[in-house]
């Protein structure tokens, strides 16, 4: 139920919002872990970090100013793979931060970077891989680029996503073989 709180609230700050940053520039938005959010070892559970990275991206989304545009041409998002990596616990009633950074994109995809990072220090960090869709199929890298207003050069992929990229069309390429 804290999550469909959390999506109004969040729904509440894009309706406020007046700010937009740059397509490339990182987006933070903070949260604090509730009891509910908590497993049987009293820390943020696994699946909440996805949870939260659904909510941090939908702020990245606003931030980039590219809801309403979004939602005007009822694009939506598609997460096709997650990489995550725990580094440390975040305990109940700890506040954190969330760290969204488009990073890259290919002919198809686009790559984020998401860290869950507190006064404590990093917690967790994620690279998620993605498309938006519309009833007509996958919505090019180009248009999304174009309606953002982007009109630099696609930045380098970092080294980690590019092993990342190539271990997940392995893993298809080696179980559409069977």
């Amino acid at each position: 139920m804290n999550l469909y709180f959390r999506l109004l609230l969040l729904l509440l700050k894009i309706k406020n919002n007046k700010l937009t940053q740059p397509l490339l520039d990182p987006v933070d938005i903070d949260f604090k872990v509730m009891p509910s959010d908590c497993d049987i070892n009293l820390h943020l559970t696994n699946s909440r970090y996805l949870a939260f990275m659904d909510l941090a991206r939908t702020w990245m989304t606003e931030k980039m100013g590219l809801f309403s545009e979004v939602m005007k041409r009822r694009w939506f998002p598609i997460v096709n793979a997650t990489a995550i990596t725990y580094i440390r616990d975040i305990k109940p009633f700890q506040k954190f931060t969330v760290t969204t950074k488009l990073v890259s994109w290919d002919h198809k995809y686009f790559y984020i970077e998401q860290k869950f990072h507190s006064e404590r220090g990093l917690h967790a960090i994620a690279f998620v891989r993605g498309v938006f869709r519309h009833k007509h199929g996958i919505v090019p890298i180009e248009e999304m680029l174009e309606v953002a207003g982007y009109k630099g050069d696609t930045p380098e992929m970092p080294v980690e996503i590019m092993h990342w990229k190539a271990m997940l069309e392995a893993k298809k390429s080696s179980n559409l073989a069977k």
